[in-house]
């Protein structure tokens, strides 16, 4: 049996991945939400609890893992929120708390396990939203942009023989879209001058939760990269991830010309 460490084990990817792995494996599930603790009752699942808006449980979380195991051949970092709205009336608190989940939180639990992670993999799920083209949802776009940049020097460093990998899926149907309406909420009620841009965040969120690409789709990838001996740094996952990181590579004035023009006509 290998062992894995998937955080965000209770919803969208990070519950497709442990039902996954946990079949054959044995796996270090990373919950926040107590009421769904029951989710990860297995024979070969460790549950785990941690929150990264509350960085004082990642050492804890940390020492579970560590006084239970001799070897993590896997980490994948999942757990993630989202901060949207227009940027003028996002909160500074806000905008900590996105870097203190997505960024700071992944890397701290990381940095904690590099022992019992040499010569195995840490796989990222970053987003196509780290290529930078999307207005009104600034934050999580710099923040996966900084786990990426982060993390591949941390490949490009390490004398462990850990692998890295950033997987980017597009969009993917899970319950963050909804619960990035909840969390957001008051940004975007106090956004008049921004209604329709509002309006449309709100109604796209609803939409790709329903017809986003299915979860599977990832957690196919994952395994694929899994189980390869030398991985490549980066993988796309969905056409619209493609075609962002296509379009992010256009001179920077042109692509805000475009931008502008497709969020004026927003209703």
């Amino acid at each position: 049996m290998k062992s894995y460490v998937i955080t965000g084990a209770t919803s969208g990817i990070g519950k497709a991945l442990t039902e996954y792995f946990s079949k054959e494996n044995f796996v270090f599930a990373g919950y926040r939400d107590e009421t769904k603790l029951d989710d990860l009752q297995s024979d070969n699942i460790h549950p785990f609890y941690v929150d990264y808006a509350k960085p004082e449980t990642i050492s804890g979380a940390i020492g579970e893992i560590c006084s239970n195991t001799e070897k993590i051949d896997t980490l994948i970092n999942v757990a993630g929120c989202v901060v949207a709205g227009a940027l003028e009336n996002i909160s500074p608190s806000e905008l900590r708390r996105q870097f203190d989940v997505n960024v700071f939180g992944a890397f701290e639990l990381s940095q904690g396990l590099i022992q019992k992670l040499s010569g195995g993999k840490i796989i990222n799920i970053s987003s196509m939203a780290s290529y930078g083209i999307f207005p009104f949802i600034s934050p999580y776009c710099a923040s996966k942009r900084a786990l990426d940049i982060l993390f591949n020097s941390f490949a490009l460093e390490n004398k462990k023989g850990i692998k890295v990998v950033s997987v980017k899926p597009g969009v993917i149907a899970t319950p963050l879209w909804s619960k990035s309406i909840k969390e957001n909420s008051a940004t975007i009620e106090n956004s008049v001058e921004y209604k329709n841009e509002s309006d449309y965040l709100k109604k796209n969120a609803l939409k790709n939760e329903i017809k986003g690409l299915n979860v599977g789709k990832v957690v196919e990838k994952i395994v694929k990269i899994d189980g390869l001996q030398n991985p490549k740094s980066s993988y796309c996952v969905g056409i619209d991830s493609v075609a962002a990181s296509i379009i992010s590579v256009m001179p920077q004035e042109f692509l805000n010309k475009i931008i502008k023009y497709k969020v004026k006509k927003l209703k």
